[in-house]
């Protein structure tokens, strides 16, 4: 029996009676701003090392002697009470719609995770509206159901860049054709003079006739690969206008052409959902349209500043590579079958080309061992 009282006089020690917990409750009431009630708020005390928490549940407490049951009310936070329930070693959490309740450990508010394989699947949903879209408006084109945006100044600017494109080609094809005949005279002229020179040694009676053949032959065969010289740096400046300069301009035209399509496309999107009704369910829809058309609006007509800028460039770069390229190429091959071999040679320094010597590209015997 001693050990029982013991044991309850223990009890009653550790645990608070009604008394103190109706006191304590009280304390919290007056330490809230006035008008605010404890309705509906649960305190959880740490303080218990049994299996089930303590919870206080506090409701409006009647005046004495009056047998109405408790109301129920709603209180706004309050940065007093939650202070002072935390010294305690209580949660205390308030939302916003207004009702406390109560929850046991920290709030953590997790960021959303972006999953990668959901970005891809994004991307690619984009991609294929972005596609179906510009397809449609190229069908629609073609057949003569929709409109486009015509710039009539830089469409002619640029069907003639693609014109004298052809042609510029054309003329290159020329003269390489030119180049390569001219070669292999070149090098049947060499072998001529040869042949001759070597019968002049050997025909005592026609030792006079042979040698003069020989260096009319070897003399055209030099004026000749002077003359190819100058042909080869024609050609190759040519062929840098033609196949980098021109080119890298018709790819950015070819870029301004896609914007243009998808700005088209686009625009037409957005002219449909104006045309039809306006509710709760289309105007998002329509904003959304808005917003991407004046991105695609904007891209275009940084597109098309491009183009005007590099046509401009290009023009003023083609003026002057082919006026030195024509003015080589003409002095070269007057002063070529005029047989004016100083004038030849005068034109190939005026233009800084140096001719290659046959064999002084090819390694030494040395530098192959």
């Amino acid at each position: 029996m001693s050990e029982n009282s013991s044991e309850s006089t223990t009890l009653d020690e550790s645990h608070p009676s009604a008394e103190e917990i109706q006191s304590g409750c009280e304390d919290l009431k007056c330490s809230l701003p006035v008008g605010l009630g404890l309705s509906e708020t649960k305190i959880t005390s740490h303080g218990f090392d049994g299996a089930k928490e303590g919870v206080v549940e506090a409701g409006q407490f009647p005046s004495k002697g009056s047998s109405a049951s408790p109301k129920s009310s709603v209180i706004s936070p309050s940065s007093t009470a939650a202070s002072r329930l935390a010294g305690q070693g209580c949660d205390l959490i308030i939302p916003t719609g207004g009702r406390a309740q109560q929850k046991s450990g920290p709030v953590v508010l997790a960021d959303e995770v972006k999953n990668p394989a959901m970005e891809k699947l994004e991307l690619v949903r984009k991609w294929s509206l972005n596609t179906y879209k510009c397809t449609r408006q190229i069908i629609s084109e073609k057949l003569g159901r929709g409109s486009r945006t015509v710039d009539l100044e830089l469409e002619a600017q640029i069907d003639i860049l693609r014109d004298n494109k052809k042609k510029y080609e054309n003329i290159l094809r020329l003269a390489q054709t030119l180049s390569t005949q001219l070669f292999q005279m070149v090098h049947t002229q060499r072998q001529l003079g040869d042949a001759f020179a070597d019968l002049s040694l050997k025909s005592l009676e026609l030792h006079e006739e042979f040698g003069y053949n020989a260096e009319t032959q070897k003399l055209l065969a030099k004026n000749g690969e002077t003359l190819l010289g100058a042909i080869n740096f024609f050609i190759a400046s040519v062929n840098t206008l033609v196949n980098k300069t021109i080119e890298d301009t018709l790819l950015t035209v070819k870029q301004y052409e896609s914007a243009r399509i998808e700005y088209d496309a686009y625009r037409t999107d957005l002219e449909e959902l104006n045309l039809g009704p306006r509710d709760a369910n289309t105007l998002p829809k329509i904003e959304q349209s808005q917003q991407l058309f004046q991105v695609h609006k904007e891209k275009y007509d940084k597109m098309r500043n491009d183009v005007s800028i590099k046509l401009k460039f290009l023009e003023e770069n083609k003026v002057k590579v082919l006026h030195n390229q024509l003015v080589l190429f003409h002095n070269a091959i007057a002063a070529y079958f005029a047989g004016n071999q100083k004038q030849l040679e005068q034109t190939l320094k005026q233009f800084h080309i140096k001719l290659k010597t046959p064999g002084a590209d090819a390694p030494s015997w040395l530098e192959e061992q």
